[in-house]
């Protein structure tokens, strides 16, 4: 009988070269050295498609997570995650966030985790750091007591990394805060978050393209962050944008190295928001025009509010090519709750997962496996 266990490490990483996320995690539970194998980075886990990260189980606290190459749910203990609400996702990491409104970054595969330090408080009456169950808040006109979890939601709308920390110990995490989605950033090593200074109206998306942070404002207008002197916001680009009106939601995603912006429109429908458009547009910064996609081939677009993700669909199953993969769109308690595929031949929308409601706060959001 052939000693499987004796195979050499080089037979072995080849291996785990055709292996997704899954497989490669079996894998490494063979025997010990199978595992020490699995643990190597020379060789990355095949190409699949990102997983959805839900909510946590209300009885055991495991964390729910649903595989889209598989069509699984899997439930994983993460005592890290616990009562915390995900407010980003990037190169495999999330951002959690706790009742003291104070930030993590984790792997929830590896459990690698780095505290943040807490968020700027951008509201006059409220301490994030001593915040209690329900605090009166301005946050909209009128009074209104938030709850913990309503407070989490709001608190930061998204988080994105410039490097994965286990290829780059210099990374950046760049977060939009606050009432407006103030951009501010923090390296390993800072005691605290810095404020990006620059107009004071709300962000939508913030993306690294190109060594360089992107933020895009609810009116259509690019910035790139400008670190020295001091940190601040340079508009950069032509408008961008359609004529269709205003959209419930805008994109940033660097797509094979070109910087696409994406619009999402959204509809009243029997008393729900829903989404029934996406334009993907290419805005030339060099000559100060924009140019309109119509189709992306054979890849697959995953927006929400992890870094947007595009995958080659060609040899993966149960994908469908040329569309967009889409979860919920939250601004401050009013959004788009729906799930679905917008297909960029026919211009219809399809469901990926079950009809289940999700809840206005907790929504989930894509993630790319990374076992390290």
């Amino acid at each position: 009988m052939v000693d499987w266990s004796g195979l050499t490490t080089d037979v072995l990483e080849h291996i785990t070269s055709f292996l997704p996320f899954t497989d490669h995690y079996r894998f490494g539970v063979v025997c010990k050295n199978w595992r020490s194998v699995s643990k190597l980075r020379r060789y990355p886990p095949a190409p699949e498609l990102p997983w959805l990260v839900l909510d946590e189980e209300s009885e055991t606290k495991k964390r729910k997570f649903y595989s889209l190459s598989e069509a699984k749910h899997y439930s994983i203990e993460i005592p890290e995650l616990h009562g915390r609400y995900i407010c980003g996702s990037s190169y495999g990491w999330l951002f959690a966030i706790d009742i003291k409104i104070t930030c993590i970054l984790i792997n929830p595969f590896s459990r690698e985790c780095y505290e943040l330090p807490p968020i700027p408080a951008y509201n006059r009456n409220v301490d994030f750091t001593t915040l209690l169950e329900d605090v009166p808040s301005d946050y909209i006109e009128g009074p209104r007591n938030f709850t913990i979890k309503e407070m989490q939601t709001v608190s930061v709308f998204k988080a994105i990394l410039s490097h994965d920390p286990k290829e780059r110990p210099d990374f950046t995490v760049m977060i939009l805060f606050g009432e407006k989605n103030t951009p501010a950033f923090w390296r390993p090593g800072d005691s605290s978050w810095t404020v990006v200074d620059g107009p004071k109206c709300r962000f939508e998306d913030v993306l690294y393209f190109k060594e360089k942070f992107f933020v895009v404002t609810m009116m259509n207008v690019l910035h790139v962050v400008d670190f020295e002197p001091g940190p601040k916001l340079t508009e950069v680009g032509p408008e961008i944008g359609t004529e269709e009106g205003d959209p419930r939601q805008r994109y940033l995603m660097d797509f094979n190295g070109n910087l696409l912006f994406i619009e999402r429109f959204c509809e009243d429908v029997e008393e729900l928001c829903v989404t029934v458009r996406f334009y993907v547009l290419e805005p030339n910064l060099e000559e100060n025009c924009l140019y309109e996609w119509y189709d992306i081939d054979d890849y697959v677009m995953f927006l929400g509010r992890n870094s947007s993700i595009f995958v080659y669909s060609g040899h993966i199953l149960n994908c469908k090519k040329n569309g967009i993969y889409f979860t919920h769109v939250t601004l401050g308690f009013c959004g788009c709750y729906d799930l679905g595929i917008f297909d960029m031949t026919d211009k219809k929308i399809s469901k990926f997962y079950s009809n289940e409601v999700f809840p206005r706060v907790g929504a989930p959001i894509w993630l790319s496996p990374n076992p390290w």
